[in-house]
């Protein structure tokens, strides 16, 4: 399986009964700090997935709207399957697509200011990540099954300060860029490369 599907079977052994509302909800609260903010349509797959692989129940709990809720719980087997993944899944490395650092490293093809603009707005957006992150793991101290929820907060606190300070040591290195004598044309980049 993938992932993902890894991912909300991992959601469902804290041991509650989710529906795919809940299930979105705390993604958006945790998961979305250091893997994935899925879409409803994303979760909905996944545990259409892991029921069809025997790993999670589904039922409609009647509630008093006229529709019934369609809430899913974790098997034994399910339980059994992550933990195996968790602990014998190989350990990859992270795969970073930067969509900041790709427009700065294409900073040739922009004005100064407007790439001194987009990284302004990912400093300002990882700062306040950052903020999110140290709330949601104040929240997640306070009930003692999710201590490695908090533990995984309060590194994603930290990744985002990181960020934060790198943009910021990145605007100096605008500045600096900007004091440097323009450079003179020899040919290409490309062709200097290869040389």
């Amino acid at each position: 399986m993938p992932p993902t599907s890894w991912a909300v079977l991992g959601l469902l052994s804290f041991g509650q009964e989710l529906s795919g509302y809940d299930l979105k909800k705390w993604a958006d609260w945790s998961l979305k700090f250091f893997y994935w903010s899925p879409s409803y349509s994303q979760i909905y797959g996944e545990l259409k997935r892991l029921e069809k692989a025997g790993y999670a129940v589904s039922r409609v709990e009647l509630t008093e709207s006229t529709r019934g809720k369609r809430v899913y719980a974790i098997t034994d087997e399910g339980r059994a399957a992550v933990s195996r993944w968790a602990r014998d899944a190989p350990v990859e490395p992270p795969v970073l697509k930067h969509g900041v650092m790709l427009r700065a490293w294409l900073g040739h093809l922009m004005e100064p200011e407007r790439l001194r603009e987009v990284i302004e707005q990912h400093r300002e957006y990882s700062d306040r990540m950052s903020r999110l992150a140290e709330a949601d793991a104040e929240g997640a101290a306070e009930v003692a099954e999710w201590a490695y929820p908090e533990m995984v907060l309060r590194w994603s606190k930290r990744y985002y300060e990181a960020e934060r300070d790198l943009a910021r040591q990145m605007l100096d290195d605008l500045e600096e860029l900007a004091r440097r004598p323009p450079p003179k044309p020899e040919g290409g980049e490309y062709d200097r490369i290869r040389k």
